[in-house]
């Protein structure tokens, strides 16, 4: 049994995508995940299963496209691969609420950095299958685009950290 986090993008967030914790869960259990917790409403899950990361993504994307009407975007990591995101920050120093990391399915295409927009005092570093952004100034006025992290969901360093120490709980057996 592995434990995964699974990170929904643009669900319960500027009104689109509603989906009750719950339900969530729920479609969780049906697939057969196990020991399932979610945390804050913006479709962050942390569970167990004998699948593989793959197997987890179609489950949940077969059942949240039912559910939506609509494809809806999951990436999965394993605990450790989480545990490497925060480890890797590459701004250790800065305030862990202007620090995201994007999450992709794959790494980030070579170009990526060339082809970032409006750019103001925002860093950016690449990581193995995520995108780190540091906001100096925070996010409420940055017009930043990173074209590559379009596919992709972001979560702060806080929402990191917790989804580590909460799949850190996750027990290898029931």
């Amino acid at each position: 049994m592995t434990a995964y986090v699974v990170l929904l993008r643009a669900v319960n967030v500027g009104g689109t995508g509603k989906l009750p914790m719950a339900q969530l869960r729920a479609m969780c259990e049906d697939a057969g995940l196990q020991q399932v917790r979610t945390y804050i409403a913006s479709g962050n899950v942390v569970m167990r299963s004998a699948a593989s990361e793959r197997q987890v993504k179609a489950a949940l994307e077969s059942r949240l496209a039912d559910y939506a009407g609509k494809p809806v975007g999951v990436i999965v990591r394993t605990a450790a691969e989480m545990a490497q995101v925060l480890a890797a920050n590459p701004f250790p120093d800065a305030a862990p609420n202007r620090v995201v990391a994007i999450f992709l399915d794959r790494a980030p295409p070579a170009d990526t950095l060339s082809m970032v927009r409006h750019r103001k005092d925002e860093e950016i570093v690449l990581g193995a299958r995520e995108i780190y952004v540091h906001y100096g100034d925070g996010m409420a006025d940055s017009k930043l685009v990173i074209a590559a992290a379009k596919a992709g969901t972001a979560r702060n360093m806080n929402t990191v950290a917790k989804l580590v120490e909460m799949a850190a709980q996750v027990t290898p057996a029931g």
